[in-house]
């Protein structure tokens, strides 16, 4: 017989919780913030075929799913609380259902993120997680903080989701290691949250690489209302993007998307505090431009001179 509704809830997304005090079964979720914490609030919306690609494996769906909301709350340094998940499905199918519960709950388990409620219909597949956390109360980082002078810096390395996607239509060709490398990128970003948490007091301002490296600090450049100075060689690829022709590593880590690191300014006088940061949350960060008085971003090829480069990152409503 299949599985109806509430039976589905009950089988596969019904746990018991430890930090919130009430969890799935009600009309609402109970969440107890830490005494002198905001609560921080984020919501992504994951459609197939816009987001993710019908062969992706349910497992890996089920942890990038909650890993792009994870690195939402990343960016403000906030500490995951709980989460609630509304899914859409054509039809109850118990196995997909399976693996895709266990990578969702793999990851929550991870980041101590416990799910609290949501929603489920029948439809196409769409997956909509609201994700919650604290930070101490005027310590988010914010896009609005960056200051002439501050350094920017991005963690991890940018442009291997990309690289995947390009592979997946055709454009590109890689060995079987290779490409099992990049689509593991694509499919299984880790969220920065200790990095993020480790950045509060430091950073001045953050964001996560969700749209594409220069799309995204954009926003910070836009809030702050300030500029930015990129060399395009700094910015950190993996040995796979790396053999790349340069045109593509270009377009890939400028433009890419779907990395879910983070890109973040701090002053130049507090470099040691950023490298002990990193150290701390055992994430590698890379020192990739500097913030300017004058607004726009400009971006340095090879030997410092400037790049015509086409910086257009993803847009839900512009791009086809």
């Amino acid at each position: 017989m299949a599985l109806g509704e509430f039976e589905l809830i009950d089988k596969y997304f019904t746990r018991p919780v430890r930090r919130a005090a009430l969890g799935v079964g009600d009309d609402c979720a109970l969440l107890v913030p830490a005494p002198g914490t905001q609560l921080a609030v984020s919501t992504d919306l994951l459609i197939e075929g816009r987001h993710f690609l019908s062969t992706v494996l349910p497992e890996r769906l089920g942890h990038k799913a909650l890993a792009v909301n994870l690195s939402d709350l990343a960016a403000c340094g906030a500490r995951p609380l709980g989460f609630t998940l509304g899914l859409s499905l054509p039809q109850p199918d118990e196995a997909w259902l399976e693996g895709f519960a266990r990578g969702l709950f793999a990851l929550a388990e991870r980041h101590g993120c416990e799910l609290v409620g949501g929603d489920t219909t029948r439809g196409p597949l769409a997956i909509s997680i609201t994700v919650f956390g604290e930070v101490p109360a005027g310590q988010a980082l914010l896009r609005s903080g960056a200051r002439p002078g501050d350094d920017v810096y991005v963690s991890g390395t940018l442009g291997d989701a990309r690289l995947a996607l390009e592979v997946f239509r055709g454009a590109v060709s890689l060995p079987g290691e290779d490409f099992d490398r990049v689509r593991r990128a694509m499919e299984l970003p880790q969220p920065r949250v200790a990095l993020g948490a480790a950045l509060r007091g430091i950073a001045t301002a953050a964001v996560d690489v969700s749209d594409g490296f220069a799309g995204d600090l954009g926003h910070v450049l836009r809030r702050s209302g300030v500029g930015a100075t990129i060399e395009a060689e700094a910015l950190p690829r993996s040995a796979v993007l790396a053999r790349q022709p340069p045109e593509w590593q270009r377009r890939c880590t400028l433009t890419g998307g779907d990395d879910y690191e983070l890109v973040f300014t701090a002053p130049a006088a507090r470099r040691t505090e950023v490298e002990a940061a990193a150290r701390e949350a055992g994430v590698p960060v890379t020192r990739v431009g500097r913030i300017d008085a004058e607004p726009g971003l400009r971006v340095l090829g090879p030997e410092g001179r400037p790049l015509a480069a086409d910086l257009h990152t993803f847009d839900h409503f512009k791009t086809p």
